[in-house]
């Protein structure tokens, strides 16, 4: 970072800090990755210069000739990944993508349902009132069923009785498996559009560790910077299904990101999301997906036997929230405490959780990052004695800790809440011990 150094020594002072930070602590927030050397370099080059509003071969701006090629590129890549007919690759982040699927396919005030945001899904699939997608269209949302699994007949009940013209098959930290086949079914009783988003378990769809929605869906939306180990952009996929359905589809989706939602593409990113797509053709990729699994599930039997609830008992993927009311700690102390300790993970709502997002009841964590840096089961086990021995170092004062925040809100947390230092310090030169063995770079 020479020139960064010498024209912005502050910022380039906060980024290798960020970096130290990165090195030293184990990432488990399951949406975050560490992208290659190869995908970073694809970012830091003059392709950010360039404005390309509008597709290949139909730009608005002239100079597009390179750009084009690697935009077609792109996208090839990413249809042979994926083996679908069409694919969009300009979405800016995962929200705008779920966005162009909406008004791509939908009219204001249409009935949409996804899954709700305590049982695991994501703010864009319809949360009511506070997002676009609950304000503009008609949503209705269904749940888990009591032990954290979605119950496909109660589902199904479900939609016949609200007939939504757009069902949303995706999750945010639900750590099962998605019955897609099952999904298509059940949107074919009502004539909905099946929209399944995968933006946490992509990479593991790819890898085959994970259901495949091409087949059942007629659109698919994804993230890249998670399992798929990307950039941060979104990719949006119509399968032959969507075409069978409407032969416009890609176009109208087309329309939807340009000019309904976006200008030019992030041409930097668009590159890079080439280059990850052909590191996720790799046998490699494979393993590091199917590692990712075999992690998570020792993480979790783990935490299962030291006595903590995890939503549906365990895991299929990469990710597990736990559910501490239990333990009577709330999620934003637990993931305060953790992080001191130097693992980092995320306050999270469970199912049913009465307390509002920002003091929930879990915490979520995954093994995408871990399983990057080279860890196996052997760390999965001593991660949970660090977590268990983090969150048993947690206790409350003699004040007591109103566990219904509603009634909280003029009352400090942290008033509440003793942190056992001397645990946070001791296990935090552990992780900095086993984040020397294995480094960052392993990634890559």
């Amino acid at each position: 970072m020479k020139y960064l150094k010498k024209t912005d020594p502050e910022i380039a002072r906060l980024i290798k800090l960020e970096e130290k930070r990165q090195e030293e602590t184990l990432m488990m927030i399951p949406s975050e990755n560490y992208a290659s050397e190869a995908v970073m370099e694809a970012l830091g080059t003059r392709l950010t210069n360039k404005y390309s509003e509008g597709y290949s071969n139909a730009r608005y701006y002239q100079g597009n000739k390179i750009i084009d090629q690697v935009e077609t590129l792109c996208i090839e890549r990413a249809k042979k990944l994926f083996n679908v007919p069409y694919v969009n690759v300009q979405p800016y982040s995962g929200s705008p993508a779920n966005t162009a699927v909406f008004f791509a396919l939908l009219e204001p005030g249409d009935k949409i349902t996804g899954l709700s945001l305590p049982s695991g899904g994501h703010l864009t699939h319809g949360v009511p009132k506070v997002t676009f997608s609950g304000k503009y269209f008609n949503s209705v949302q269904y749940d888990v069923a009591k032990n954290g699994w979605i119950d496909y007949d109660q589902l199904e009940k479900f939609v016949l009785k609200e007939k939504p013209k757009l069902i949303v098959a995706g999750t945010t930290h639900y750590p099962r498996k998605l019955d897609f086949k099952r999904f298509a079914k059940i949107a074919e009783k009502v004539n909905a559009f099946l929209m399944a988003d995968i933006s946490h378990v992509v990479g593991m769809v790819i890898a085959g560790v994970y259901p495949d929605p091409v087949p059942h869906a007629h659109v698919v939306t994804t993230t890249t910077h998670k399992t798929l180990r990307g950039p941060r952009g979104a990719i949006i996929l119509v399968t032959n299904k969507g075409l069978r359905r409407d032969p416009d589809m890609g176009k109208k989706i087309n329309s939807a990101i340009i000019p309904g939602l976006q200008g030019g593409p992030h041409n930097n990113v668009t590159a890079a999301l080439a280059v990850a797509f052909k590191e996720a053709s790799k046998k490699s990729f494979t393993h590091y997906n199917e590692q990712i699994v075999k992690n998570a599930k020792v993480l979790a039997n783990d935490l299962v036997k030291k006595g903590y609830d995890l939503q549906s008992g365990g895991t299929d993927t990469h990710v597990m929230v736990i559910d501490l009311r239990k333990q009577k700690i709330l999620g934003n102390t637990a993931a305060e405490a953790l992080e001191e300790a130097g693992i980092v993970l995320n306050r999270n709502k469970v199912p049913f959780d009465t307390n509002p997002p920002f003091y929930p009841s879990g915490i979520r964590m995954g093994t995408p990052g871990l399983t990057s840096r080279g860890m196996k089961e052997k760390e999965m086990k001593l991660i949970a004695s660090w977590i268990d021995e983090v969150l048993k170092g947690i206790s409350i004062t003699k004040k007591g800790l109103n566990l219904d925040i509603s009634k909280e809100r003029k009352r400090s947390i942290r008033e509440q809440i003793v942190y056992s230092t001397k645990v946070l310090k001791k296990i935090n030169q552990e992780v900095k011990k086993l984040c020397k063995r294995f480094p960052v770079r392993r990634a890559y």
